[in-house]
């Protein structure tokens, strides 16, 4: 008598929980994806609630588009079996990622839109990554503090050693005939200094290891978010006011409100005490640990939302979930068609959630979403492995704002 079947295995409790949690990242990343569009959009001198919006998401929409990047990154790789041969394989599908993300960067500088481009930078940070990916997650989180802390440092005193200036110019294809300059542009002195961002993956990437499922974690994410966040801010304001450092900046004549107080990612060498100031995108160690802790409270949040406010807002985490198709249309309609107007902000978002959900809903995975993940995968590929790991939650390789 043949035997009956066996019964079906019962749904694992993991497996809402890990549908939650990539929802969660891509919600977060839609707020990043927005903020930075705020930024891109909105004018620096706006009044009333633009004004304020663009206060919120200056540098913080930034900072929390690049932890996303690790976070991704470490869900992309969490399932590579062990062993030397996945193992150099999915590094190898990542630094592919990073290449052809870092290519799309330089090339979309010549579109001709006024955002600072970061891709270019993210691509540079992916391969600096590479030797850590599988570290334990307090390792990496120990690693990550000490970067956001001497990162900042490093550049401060080699640009100082060398008479470094920041550099507006962004890099193009061009440039590539130039690796040097290249390099020393992406690493110390551009928009997002790839020797202090590196960081913010190095962060994110201990967050995916530390696991994201469940509320205790999604707690501990945004308590240390807050911790974090209110550290540094207070820090910055204690050494700036009681510790003198304002005074200190005056006689240089440097203050809120004057040129000397725009920041665009490197921080002036003409004082130490620029270090103490937490100013957006300044690229100082107080910059980096306060936007780094908004992020971490970002995500936390929205991981701890209820799965009734996650599937009324699928259509935002579609959204979130092709950062590098939205951002890339978002750079070439600005450049089509430029502007400062909030109007324009919400043409931009709301198309752009209408055509990420159509998008997901018709074919799923974003079109350059899915293209870099095909060509990680033929990297990886070539080494027997298991290619460039998937694109967990949204994929490796997200964009981020001008600032």
């Amino acid at each position: 008598m043949a035997s009956s079947p066996a019964p079906s295995p019962a749904p694992s409790p993991a497996a809402p929980r890990a549908a939650a949690r990539v929802v969660g990242v891509d919600l977060a990343r839609a707020v990043a994806i927005a903020g930075m569009m705020a930024v891109h959009v909105l004018p620096e001198s706006s009044t009333g609630w633009p004004g304020r919006l663009y206060d919120l998401a200056d540098g913080r929409a930034s900072g929390l588009f690049a932890v996303l990047a690790g976070v991704s990154l470490g869900l992309s790789t969490r399932r590579t079996p062990p062993g030397a041969r996945p193992r150099a394989a999915a590094r190898l599908g990542v630094a592919v990622r990073g290449l052809l993300v870092a290519l799309l960067g330089l090339a979309l500088v010549s579109a001709g839109s006024r955002i600072a481009i970061i891709l270019p930078y993210y691509g540079v940070a992916f391969l600096l990554v590479l030797p850590v990916l599988w570290w334990p997650a307090r390792r990496l989180a120990a690693l990550a503090a000490a970067w956001l802390v001497v990162g900042p440092l490093a550049s401060f005193w080699v640009r100082a050693a060398h008479a470094l200036d920041a550099t507006y110019e962004q890099p193009t294809l061009l440039d590539l005939a130039h690796p040097a300059e290249l390099l020393r542009t992406l690493l110390l002195t551009g928009y997002y200094p790839v020797i202090g961002w590196t960081g913010y993956l190095l962060l994110g990437l201990a967050v995916a290891r530390a696991g994201l499922a469940g509320a205790p974690a999604a707690l501990r994410v945004l308590g240390a978010g807050l911790a974090l966040a209110v550290g540094a801010w207070t820090t910055s304001a204690l050494l700036l006011g009681p510790g003198g450092g304002l005074v200190r900046l005056a006689e240089l004549g440097a203050a809120p409100g004057t040129p000397w107080w725009t920041f665009h990612g490197t921080v002036p060498t003409a004082s130490p005490w620029f270090l103490a100031v937490a100013e957006p995108h300044s690229g100082t160690p107080l910059d980096l640990l306060h936007t780094s802790g908004t992020a971490l409270v970002v995500l936390g949040a929205a991981l701890l939302l209820p799965a009734v406010a996650t599937r009324s807002l699928v259509p935002v985490a579609a959204f979130g979930s092709m950062p590098l198709s939205v951002y890339t249309g978002h750079v070439l309609a600005l450049a089509a068609a430029p502007g400062d107007a909030p109007a324009l902000l919400a043409a931009h978002v709301l198309v752009g959630v209408a055509l990420a959900t159509a998008w997901r809903l018709a074919a799923g995975r974003g079109p350059l979403e899915g293209a870099l993940s095909a060509a990680a995968a033929g990297g990886g590929r070539g080494w027997g492995g298991v290619g460039g790991g998937g694109g967990g939650a949204g994929g490796v390789g997200p964009p981020a704002p001008p600032r």
